[in-house]
């Protein structure tokens, strides 16, 4: 099942990631994304794959587990 990965250090809180996975990236108080799963289904990986890719820093990635 494939996983989510963020490089929370990396992350400069653009939130790019937010118009494409709503239900999967969040932003804290502090501008640093948040991971609202860790798996995610075969069926979502596309949609998901993409608002990673939009991160303007790469600190998103979608691993195979």
């Amino acid at each position: 099942m494939p996983v989510l990965k963020a490089d929370f250090e990396a992350c400069q809180g653009y939130g790019n990631c937010l118009t494409g996975a709503p239900d999967a990236y969040d932003i804290d108080d502090d501008g640093v994304v948040v991971l609202l799963k860790q798996e995610i289904t075969d069926e979502e990986r596309p949609r998901i794959e993409e608002a990673a890719r939009s991160c303007p820093v790469s600190a998103l990635t979608v691993e195979d587990s």
